[in-house]
């Protein structure tokens, strides 16, 4: 009988390998949402995903992904992620305060990391992200997914997000539903920020904020304006930091909207 159970087991998870749907880019910072049959377990490079009612779940590949092993029931895919090319740029003979924080601030920049690596673990079972994504911000955009400078010599980390130029004071909307998972007036490098959680562990990133319209906890909607255009924290000019992460992995949202 346990015999006939296994077996059983085996074709209903090859069942649901096989019906299982892609729909995305398999690219260095995309996102790619699936459907396979409910109550299939479902893995991407060893980490167990939330699977809902409806067979959803959603995966995501970093800047630097070449493969991802995804494990759907007993089966077994490896994927392999197109690569891209990024743009690095070396600047000499800058001030060293401004290439590595000041001792003084480095316990504040601590404690702001683990508030923000708290809305790096939530796996809310809501699809807010469902309706897609649109663009939060008008004007033209300053920085790219994926770019990095060396500065004095010293690799930075890369720019993971989407730098929108516009004036202080211009609205800055969610480009997609979901609840505030963090709104912060003064943190050190991003200044005022809002993280939007937009379900199964997809958060939305809006940095450099000049006034905040919402406050943790709150409901927010595709399009609702969620604060203003700033130049706060590290910057060098007014800007929307618009960054996009599937849990810890920093997501291109270029990808996720229309061109312009």
């Amino acid at each position: 009988m346990r015999a006939l159970a296994l077996i059983a087991a085996l074709l209903v998870s090859s069942a649901a390998a096989a019906e299982t749907k892609l729909d995305g880019q398999l690219v260095q910072g995309g996102l790619v949402l699936g459907q396979t049959a409910p109550g299939t377990s479902v893995k991407l490079d060893g980490r167990t995903l939330l699977v809902d009612k409806d067979g959803r779940f959603v995966i995501g590949f970093g800047r630097d992904a070449k493969t991802a092993l995804l494990e759907v029931g007993a089966e077994r895919r490896e994927l392999e992620i197109k690569p891209r090319t990024f743009d690095i740029q070396r600047i000499e003979g800058l001030p060293e305060a401004q290439v590595t924080p000041p001792p003084a601030v480095l316990e504040r920049i601590k404690r702001e990391n683990v508030a923000i690596a708290a809305t790096k673990v939530r796996n809310t079972p809501e699809r807010w992200f469902e309706k897609g994504f649109t663009w939060p911000a008008d004007g033209p955009i300053s920085g790219v997914y994926g770019s990095q400078r060396i500065l004095n010599g010293q690799p930075r980390a890369p720019h993971y997000g989407l730098d929108i130029a516009a004036p202080v004071g211009a609205p800055v909307r969610a480009s997609t539903a979901g609840i505030v998972a963090l709104a912060d007036k003064d943190l050190y490098f991003t200044g005022g920020t809002v993280i939007i959680d937009h379900g199964f562990g997809l958060a939305g990133v809006y940095a450099h904020l000049s006034r905040l319209d919402v406050k943790m906890g709150d409901r927010v909607e595709q399009g609702q304006v969620i604060g203003a255009v700033g130049a706060t924290g590290r910057v060098t000019g007014p800007h929307l930091h618009w960054a996009l992460n599937w849990f810890d992995i920093r997501l291109d949202p270029q990808l996720l909207v229309p061109a312009r």
